[in-house]
């Protein structure tokens, strides 16, 4: 009986050896794990940005224009082609190099406009429905707002 007894004992003090242990190891291992897991995250993270940067072109075509200065109602307008995603490239109404999925970013007077291309046939057109810009005459876009009346700000390129 005291064999078993002892047994018991030494059974128990093992479990709670192992837990005791393992709450030890735990806690250490904790930070550990996170510092690892740190290290992954900050050593992908050049090849992750050189990725983004080198995202597939649409269509062969580059994938970001450079930002082109205009004059438009009087103050600086930039203007920045992006070719988008592009679900269909055999769709035939790419024009001047903008398919289906592309859209022009305008910065002017504090705000940044998102505009998508429209289908329109012709010349690259893009409208968001309240904002029209046109590069019917890429010296002289149109560019207008619909706010009840349709307000119209002449533009030139700047040089």
């Amino acid at each position: 009986m005291a064999q078993e007894l002892g047994q018991a004992m030494a059974q128990t003090f093992a479990r709670g050896l192992d837990w005791e242990w393992a709450q030890v190891w735990g806690l250490a291992l904790q930070p550990l794990l996170s510092l690892a897991l740190l290290l992954c995250c900050l050593a992908a993270a050049p090849a992750l940005a050189q990725a983004a940067d080198s995202r597939p072109s649409s269509a062969g075509l580059p994938a970001t224009a450079p930002a082109v200065r205009y004059s438009c109602g009087g103050d600086l307008l930039l203007a920045r082609s992006e070719n988008g995603a592009v679900d269909a490239v055999a769709i035939p109404n790419i024009s001047a190099g903008t398919p289906p999925g592309a859209f022009v970013v305008l910065e002017w007077r504090g705000i940044s406009l998102q505009l998508p291309r429209t289908n329109n046939a012709g010349a690259p057109s893009y409208t968001d429905g309240r904002w029209w810009w046109s590069l019917e005459n890429p010296d002289q876009p149109r560019f207008r707002q619909r706010r009840g009346a349709i307000e119209e700000f002449p533009c030139s390129r700047e040089p």
